[in-house]
Order: structure tokens, then sequence, then C-alpha cells
């Protein structure tokens, strides 16, 4: 149980004491008085980036101003795992972050040739009416599907987020639309080709298995968030003594002490020691092969289906039957520069002991043909049949709930086409060519036009997470191409160079809004409020606000508002969401109180594990109900698709070399590989302009609330 002094608490308090009091009344209640003055206000907020969580904060003012951030320190003794959304470092140095001399503090339109970073001031009425006059002239001279709102990860709160701009969108015709995301583009695409859809086990679950596998997933610092999951991690392996196997090209922060085993790997290259590994399962009779026939597609001649070709099967490839290769131990050695004699002990040790849980990061499918990879992995607990049960895992990351709160509709985008998150820039150059079976277009067969409107708010995607930022640069300083740009963010980032129409938005506490936790968060559930602490110190406005403005502009603003007010859509919203969780509280006492854990949120812990106990009664969302080793869906793609130099598309998951790896005959010249490291202080936000926070999180204060 937790106790926060408030100020309600401590009058009550000294109206007892004064009732007992020999002393002069007046005096006591002048120091009483003095002592409440002296305390900060405190309200709840959160920490809202793209870091796997979204962990609560209370922020503390005094005289209009944030003098400290802290962080969640309540409980639910009712839960069963009473966690607390506990921020780190970079959650707690959000004052930092808000009185941060890079933040943007007024409307400003370009000046200069575009690239430049030269901006004058504007009013806001006048950045509305730019941005509407160039929308419309767009959406006159080339349609709704020429405006783009770009990727962007940044805005994850309920009410004031990317969805706003979304539902403004909607209400004037539509937008291209992205699919996929820059994070897990292949495995999201992977998985679903597999098992129907993309699903993995708690960590929780490692508890119950003897054996953890798994591949490039820096548990502890890539999701280290609140610590919940990483903390899961390592509860769980020490609770039964789970052996842990790491394969990783680095020695992480996982690994370090924690692991009973790191294996270096040569990066790419994941998918060739899989293979070898099958070969061994297979070769010494540790597959499952009741599994395999009962709920698989494709694993032998048994089950493989009639369109396939002659030693289409997996078992087939493996040992070598289709193209005269068997994925040896020796085979993969050569690509992987792990010794022949790792690879035949660590598939000894998967082979023979049960339950087994694999997982794979995010990192080995981030690359060329990485659908490949991610569905290699996947092939070791299905071959395994260490798949549906206590202590295995689907092949995938841990997952976690990643609760998302019911937020503002977005309403109905009349334009059907999307395009991958990553190919915006082709669609600049060349969205009018791009087709379904060339460039991954859906909904469509082929885009009618070129972008010629971004819409970039809440993230730096234009020009510094894409990649090849020299023909970025060159594609977006050409007005002609795409015509219009505009950009919303709370600091000055690169991308931010690029605007026609630059907006300030605002940060932290500086509006009001409600948000979920992350998938970081393991095995529980939040809704957190996030109240407004200090007004924006400059003319930043919400984005609620802004596109409130704007569509006032263009004749949509009833239609967009519906006769509500931002908190107004804050507590309609938390209304939809308490339909759903009906041991919610009434909004006043939740918009009092701060986060409030979900006790009866339903979600897989056990990836797939209904499918395994009756696959008849709870078929996969595959076209056969069962898991698709062989893909008939990827066979078609593969045969009827045009693709770019270097793509391949197989229906059987195999290694498949690239570009720029291991084994490509430039590194003969350039024999030194560059890849990225995600440590524990990176993150894809403007925390990055924050200076390292030396704040430790300090002791529990006396304080009053103000949150009503």
């Amino acid at each position: 149980m937790t106790f926060q002094l408030t100020r309600r608490a401590l009058l009550q308090g000294a109206g007892i004491t004064l009732a007992g009091s020999v002393c002069p009344l007046t005096a006591v209640a002048s120091g009483v008085k003095k002592a409440i003055d002296a305390m900060p206000d405190m309200y709840w907020g959160a920490c809202v980036v793209n870091c796997g969580n979204r962990c609560a904060l209370r922020v503390f003012t005094k005289n209009g101003q944030v003098i400290r951030i802290e962080t969640d320190n309540t409980s639910n003794p009712c839960c069963p795992q009473p966690y607390q959304l506990r921020a780190c470092l970079r959650g707690r140095s959000m004052r930092q972050r808000l009185y941060n001399p890079d933040r943007l503090k007024f409307p400003m339109k370009r000046v200069g040739e575009r690239g430049e970073a030269k901006f004058e001031r504007i009013s806001w009425d006048e950045a509305y009416q730019l941005i509407a006059d160039n929308w419309q002239r767009i959406l006159k001279n080339y349609g709704p599907d020429s405006v783009y709102i770009n990727y962007a990860t940044a805005q994850q709160t309920s009410v004031s987020g990317s969805n706003c701009w979304k539902r403004l969108a909607n209400l004037t015709g539509g937008y291209l639309n992205w699919k996929g995301s820059y994070s897990s583009a292949q495995i999201t695409a992977a998985f679903p080709m597999t098992y129907g859809r993309k699903v993995a086990s708690s960590p929780t679950e490692i508890a119950h298995a003897k054996l953890y596998v798994s591949f490039g997933d820096n548990l502890s610092v890539t999701r280290i968030s609140d610590g919940s999951m990483s903390w899961q991690f390592l509860q769980a392996i020490e609770k039964n003594h789970v052996k842990t196997i790491v394969i990783d090209p680095i020695c992480t922060d996982t690994v370090a002490g924690k692991v009973n085993q790191w294996i270096p790997i040569l990066p790419g290259t994941d998918a060739a020691l899989c293979e070898a590994l099958a070969y061994e399962f297979i070769t010494h009779n540790w597959v499952d092969q009741e599994f395999l026939d009962k709920y698989c597609v494709g694993y032998d001649e048994k089950t493989l289906p009639k369109s396939a070709p002659k030693n289409g099967d997996y078992k087939s490839y493996i040992l070598g039957k289709a193209d005269g290769v068997a994925k040896t131990p020796a085979y993969a050695s050569a690509i992987t520069g792990i010794p022949e004699e790792t690879i035949i002990a660590l598939a000894r040790e998967m082979g023979t002991t049960k339950p087994v849980f694999v997982a794979q990061g995010l990192g080995p499918q981030r690359r060329a043909n990485g659908e490949e990879t991610a569905r290699a992995i996947a092939m070791l607990p299905i071959l395994l049949g260490q798949v549906g049960l206590p202590g295995t895992s689907s092949g995938m990351e841990e997952c976690g709930t990643d609760w998302w709160p019911i937020g503002i509709p977005r309403g109905n985008n009349p334009v059907k086409a999307s395009i991958p998150s990553f190919m915006w820039t082709e669609a600049i150059l060349r969205g009018h060519e791009m087709t379904a079976t060339h460039d991954g277009v859906k909904g469509v067969d082929r885009l009618k036009n070129d972008i010629k409107m971004v819409i970039n708010s809440g993230g730096n995607i234009l020009i510094n997470q894409h990649s090849d930022c020299g023909r970025t640069d060159k594609i977006l300083r050409d007005t002609s191409k795409c015509e219009f740009i505009v950009v919303c963010d709370n600091m000055m980032t690169a991308s931010c160079r690029y605007a026609d129409v630059l907006l300030p938005d605002t940060l932290g506490n500086e509006t009001e809004d409600l948000v979920g936790n992350g998938d970081s968060m393991g095995e529980t559930a939040f809704i957190t409020p996030i109240h407004k602490a200090v007004n924006p110190q400059w003319e930043q406005r919400s984005t609620w606000e802004i596109c409130r403005g704007i569509a006032e502009k263009m004749g949509l603003e009833a239609a967009y508002t519906e006769g509500r007010t931002q908190r107004g859509w804050i507590e309609w919203a938390y209304e939809q969401n308490r339909k759903q969780n009906p041991e919610l509280p009434d909004f006043k006492t939740f918009w009092a109180t701060g986060p409030h854990q979900l006790l009866h949120l339903k979600w897989d812990r056990i990836a797939f594990s209904d499918f395994r106990a009756d696959p008849a009664k709870h078929p996969l969302k595959t076209p056969s109900g069962k898991i698709e080793i062989y893909s008939e869906q990827l066979a078609k793609i593969a045969e009827t698709w045009t693709l770019p130099k270097g793509d391949v598309i197989t229906a059987l998951p195999k290694f498949v070399r690239t570009w720029e790896m291991a084994g490509d005959p430039k590194a003969k010249t350039y024999p030194l590989q560059c890849y990225g490291y995600h440590g524990h202080t990176a993150t894809t936000v403007t925390a990055a302009f924050t200076p390292p926070s030396i704040t430790s999180p300090g002791c529990a204060r006396p304080t009053r609330t103000a949150c009503s």
C-alpha cells in the first residue's frame, strides 16, 4: 500500500492537532499555511516515446514551472503482479526536454530553399490558412491519394496524436496510407504466412522452460523501458534455473553475466545456422513427427501441397534432395563463422531438452530478405513441436500486452491504397508506376498519383530515420516533386529543415491526454492520465488543437470536433475503454488517482495454445488452418511478382545471400562490416536532445495533488 501526503490530508491532520493543542491557534495556523504553500503541486503524466513502453511520471510544479520529475509510486494489492510503471532516466529527464533551448517555439514558414532551414515566424491563423490552401489545391489538382501522412511513432497517446491528422485527412477525402513499420516490417510480413498472425509467448513462460535460445534478442536493453520485461526475463531464468543460450554478433548486456553461453555469429547468417540445426534434428530423429503431421503443412511429402514441385518439402530441402546441397553443420560453419562442433552441440542441446523456448529480436529480420531469416528461426520450435505448450513460444520476440486504449476515431479512409512504410520516397518519384506485384502496394493494383503533399508529425522520418540520406535530401529539395511538406514536432529535428510550414507541438504535460502501456510492460496493462501541469512557454499547441484550426479553415470544424473539446474527447475515449473494462473507476476518480492497472485483460500468455489444444476448433488464420512450412501464398507471389534485383521470395524458409553481407565479393576490397547497435541510451525520440541525466530517482516527498 502506498501513501501520498496531499493537501487535504495535511489539512485534516492539522485540524486534529489544533483541536488538542494548547498553542496559540493563530501561530499554528500560520505555520500550517506556510508549510502547505511551500509544497509543490503534483500532476500525473507519462513518458510517451517509442522505447517499448509508456511509463508513468509524477510531475511537480511550483509557480507555473516544472521543478522535478518522479515516477510511479502506486500499487494495486488486488493484482497478482503489482508492477509499477517506473520510468528510466530518459523519462525522468522530461523536465530537461520541456525546457530545452531547441524546442520549437512558434509556427513558421519556409523562406529559403527547402532543406536550408531558413524560416520566418508567422501567426497560427496564417499557418492554418497556408496549410488549408495548399491541401485544398493539391486535392483539386491530384486527388486525396497524393496526400501522405508519414510513418511516425512518437505520438502514442489516445486523443492528441497522429490520429488527429488522419481524422482530418479522412474528412477531406482520405490520404495514401502506409503499412508495416521501420522496426519490424519483415517479421510482420513473414509470420502471418507461417502462423496466420504474429504472436509470441509472455516472457514469464520462460520460467516453465528448461532451455532458452534466442537470436539477436537483447531483451535487457532494447526493451528495458520501465524494466518490467527485462526483470520478468531475469526472474524467469533464475526461478527454474533455465539454461540460456544467446546467438548474437555482439556480447550484449543480456549476455554479460546472465546467460550460460554466447555464440557469436556473422550478421545476416542466422538462417544458415537454423538450416544446419534442422539438419541435425532430422538426421538424429529429434523432430516431433507427430506434431509435424498433425499441425503443419509442407514438412515432408505427406503434407506437401499438390501444387508444390517434387522434393519441394522442407525435409528434402534440408537434406539436399532439392538442390544437391545438404545443409550440414559444415555448410553453415563456412557461412556463419560458428565452429562446426558448436553447431552440433547446440543442436543436441535443443533436440534433447524439453521444453525449449525459442525467441528472436528484431535485429536479425531488419535487413534485405529478412522475412527468410524470421521464418527460418521460427522453424526451430516447429520442428521440435515446441509450440503452444507451457515453456514454449513461436520463435518470435517475447510479447507483452501492449494495450492501446480506444482513442479519438480516425474515421473511414476513402483511399484504399497503402504502400510499405519504407517506400514513400519512391512514391514521390514514381508513385504512378508503383504496383502491387512490384512494389508491394496494397488495396489497389497501381497507384494513380505521385505523393505531392507530406504531413510529418511526431517523427524524424524525413531525413534522419530513413536510409540513404543523400538521395532523400535530393528528393525532398525538389519542390516540383513533393510540392508541400508540413512538419509538426516539439524539437528542431533534421526533418524540420525540410518543412514548408513548421508547427510547434506541445510536449509532456503541456496538454491533456490519456495513454496505455507498451509491450515492454510484460503481463499487465495500465491506463494513465496525462494532466496539463504547465502552460506552454511560447506558442506551442496540441496536435488536436492544430488539426481543429486547420479543419476550421477548410470548413470541417464541426465534423472534426463533433461538438467536443479536447477534454471532451478524452472523457469520451475513457468511457469507451470503461465499457470494455468494467473494473475501471469513473472518470473523475481515474483522473484524480493516476495510473490504473487492468486485472482482466485477455491475451495469449502461451502463443497458439488454443490451436495446440484443439486445431479443429481453433484453426490458424492460414489458408490451410495449419502452420504452413511450405506456403502456397508465397509460391504464388514468387511466380507472379516482378521483384527488384536481389529480392527473393521462397515458398520454404531458406537462407538467402544478400548484398553487403558476409561472403559478398566486395568484402575482398572492403573487409569490415558496419552494423548498428541499439544501446540502452538509444531511442527514436527527441530525448536525444537531452543531455545525459545524472538525477537519481530521489526520495518520496510530501506533495499536494492538483489534478482535477
